[in-house]
Order: C-alpha cells, then structure tokens, then sequence
C-alpha cells in the first residue's frame, strides 16, 4: 500500500468528520478533499433556565439552541515511495462562538508510522471512542476526569500514530504553553477479526505545577447489528495543595441497527473531590434515522440522577457534505 493512501487511513480515523468529502484536487501525487455538515439541533431542559439575580425573574426559558456548521478541509501529498505528507483544519460556527477551530494539524507518514502536530486528538480518543457513540449526549464520565493528554482536539500536540496488523500504536506530548503543566500519552488497541477490540492508555503530566495520571481500559465488541462498549477510568492526581484526588469512572454504550434506524443507550458515572462525590450519573438513549448518505434526524433523552440537575431532551437534523 502506498504510503499516502496509509496516511488518508490514518487520517480518517484521527478525526471524525463526514465521509463523504468531495476529492476537489487529485493528480498522481496528490489529493485535497472539502467536506462538512449544517446541523439544526436544540436541547430542552430546566438547566438552561436563567433568573435575574436581583428581581428573581426568569431570563432564560429552558429552550436552548445548540445549531451548528462545520467546514472540513484535507490533503495528502506522495513525496516519496515511503515518505508522504498530510495536513488537516476543520471549524465550527455556532450560534453564540463565532467561528472555532476544531482541528488544525499537519505531519508526515512513514514507514513506522505518521508524526504529526497541531491541534488534534490524543492517543487516548481511540479508546474513549468505544462509548462515544451519541449523536446527543454520552462521553460525561470522560469529559469529567480526562487530562487534557487524554481528550481530543488538543492544541500544542505532537503526536505518533502507528499500525502493525491489527495493532494500533498512539502516543503524544502536549507542550503547554502555561509553565509546568506539559503532558503526554501512549496507547494500544488490537483488533480481532471476529470483531473485537481492547485498547488501553496511560496520561500523565503537570496540572498547574501538580502531578496527574489517568488510566483508560476499554473494550468493544461488534456482532450482527449489535455493538457494545464499555471504559473505565483511574485519575490519580494532586490537589492545588499538594493533597491526593484520585476519583474514577465508568461508561457503557449499547448500539442497535435496525435498516435505517440505529438506537444507543449509554450510561455514565464518574466521582469527583477524591471520590467523595458524584461528579456524573445519568443515563441516556437516543434513536437516529438516516435517510441516505447525507441526511439523518435525531433525538435523545438523557435522565440525571444527581439532585441539582435536570433531564435533558436533544433533537436535531444534520446534511452531510
């Protein structure tokens, strides 16, 4: 396999972007592809109320839209039978943000594998992706604990990414420009071909001059129409004060094909203030019709079990391009 075609592979599984990117560009050594999505979405619940702080009158209803647009836009280069290059930026627009870059990294493939830098996902995100599978809510327990060297879409981030068979090899240093607080991360998922994948990782660094560590196991398995997933997560991490704050979490995601129809329930739970707290606890589902390549529609429900939070609904529909 030529090695722009490995870096394109390589590519597509760093970052979550619609597949169906139009090739604009394409000779004997090189490809440019522009794809993205409009998605008009909202989310309903009392937790986006907002009420006057003096007259205690309300503000903000519970209805909040959460409408966005993405532009995707992706290249690769041969430079040589075994050294390739590949670059990558993606933004957002919202409704309240303006403009947000998403993705914006570049790098070059080899035979051991692609290095690459700029903003971009960590060597984790491959392992938290087996719960990661809403199209509305889902991946709390991750969003609560993870270090930055184990989330996606990191800035200052170099990153290594390989593949042996069915062995898939990541690692990445994230140069913070905020003094003692770099981080880095290494993580392997092998994939067997009766449809199952383990992945585990490791994240460690400085949180403002402090020691922190994360551990990520996860698991999924694909059979018939069915795909389940589960992680679980270890923070061991300093205080401001130096005192411990180890806390934990779960997630575990259940999909279901049905012709155009897929249905996802997750559930997710993470401590917080060295385990003495709920951090996250909910539980939600969510059904997602696709009419063809480019269209889907949406709507999930999530319910909260901690006190001070409540249910969520999320509905949207998205055109692919």
């Amino acid at each position: 396999m030529k090695k722009a075609v490995l870096a394109t592979s390589i590519l597509a599984a760093m970052v979550s972007t619609s597949s169906l990117a139009a090739t604009v560009y394409k000779d004997d050594t090189s490809e440019l592809k522009i794809g993205g999505r409009a998605e008009a979405r909202f989310n309903v619940s009392d937790n986006n109320e907002e009420y006057d702080p003096v007259t205690g009158d309300k503000v903000e209803s519970a209805f909040n839209d959460k409408s966005r647009a993405r532009l995707s836009i992706s290249g690769t280069t041969q430079i040589t039978d075994g050294l390739s290059g590949f670059g990558k930026y993606e933004n957002e627009v919202d409704g309240s943000d303006g403009i947000k870059t998403r993705y914006l990294f570049g790098g070059v493939g080899t035979q051991a594998g692609d290095f690459s830098y700029g903003k971009q996902d960590t060597a984790l995100v491959m392992i938290t992706d087996f719960t990661d599978t809403m199209a509305t809510f889902g991946a709390d327990a991750d969003g609560a604990i993870a270090l930055n060297a184990g989330s996606d879409k990191q800035e200052n981030n170099f990153a290594y990414k390989g593949e042996f068979g069915g062995f898939t090899l990541g690692a990445n240093y994230l140069a913070e420009e905020e003094a003692d607080s770099d981080q880095y991360a290494i993580a392997g998922m092998y994939s067997f071909d009766f449809g199952l994948d383990l992945g585990v990782g490791y994240a460690g660094g400085k949180v403002a001059d402090q020691d922190a560590n994360q551990v990520d196991i996860g698991v999924q398995y694909s059979i018939a129409d069915f795909t389940f997933g589960a992680l679980y997560l270890m923070n061991f991490s300093d205080d401001a004060t130096g005192n411990s704050d180890d806390n934990n979490g779960y997630e575990v995601s259940a999909q279901y094909k049905l012709d155009k129809w897929t249905f996802v329930g997750v559930y997710n739970y993470a401590t917080e203030n060295d385990g003495d707290d709920d951090a996250v606890d909910n539980v939600a589902i969510e059904a997602v019709y696709k009419f063809n390549s480019n269209l889907r529609t949406y709507a999930g429900y999530k319910f909260e079990m901690i006190d001070d939070l409540d249910d969520q609904i999320q509905a949207g529909i998205r055109y692919d391009f």
